[in-house]
């Protein structure tokens, strides 16, 4: 099977249930924008913590079927994001929080190299979720489980960031007013 197909040459892509749409379309900017994620956690792993790396690998695989759900149009027995899915990740949160000091202020989105890469997709999984409300308001066919993975994924990157920093003994920075 060659990679290329010239199918998408212009300007439209398929999606799972064989429909044709533009690149340009907020479907494909949705789930393209949860590939971005997904391609940059890739680059954030292995972080050094055995336990941040399974909860990275973890996710990934998530977010490919988060990807999966929002290319189906129609969707029927495909796997899709579920309310386990989040309650694992608000128990990822607690876990890694209880390590952690106390919140008191706002923090800069910096430290060490992979606390920053981790408040980088911190970002990237905010943009996610903006795209994905946007194809929900659209559509209405985005089911309420995938947007709140989004949206507590995205609490679970500035928990690790926080947490890389810390284990690595980079003090945190408050902005200044």
């Amino acid at each position: 099977m060659s990679l290329y197909t010239g199918r998408g040459d212009d300007g439209n892509t398929d999606l799972r249930d064989a429909s044709r749409v533009s690149k340009a379309g907020s479907r494909i900017e949705a789930y393209g924008t949860v590939d971005e994620l997904n391609a940059l956690l890739g680059t954030i792993r292995p972080t050094g913590d055995n336990d941040v790396d399974d909860v990275l690998g973890s996710v990934q695989n998530h977010l490919h079927v988060l990807q999966a759900e929002f290319a189906n149009p129609s969707p029927g027995d495909d796997p899709t994001i579920e309310v386990t899915h989040v309650e694992g990740l608000e128990a990822w949160i607690d876990e890694f929080d209880a390590e952690l000091p106390p919140l008191e202020s706002f923090v800069l989105p910096s430290g060490s190299e992979t606390g920053s890469a981790l408040h980088h997709a911190r970002t990237v999984c905010r943009r996610a979720e903006r795209r994905a409300v946007a194809l929900a308001e659209e559509t209405g066919t985005i089911r309420e489980q995938p947007l709140t993975y989004l949206n507590r994924l995205s609490d679970l990157l500035f928990a690790l960031a926080r947490l890389r920093n810390h284990r690595e003994g980079v003090p945190e920075e408050s902005p200044t007013y």
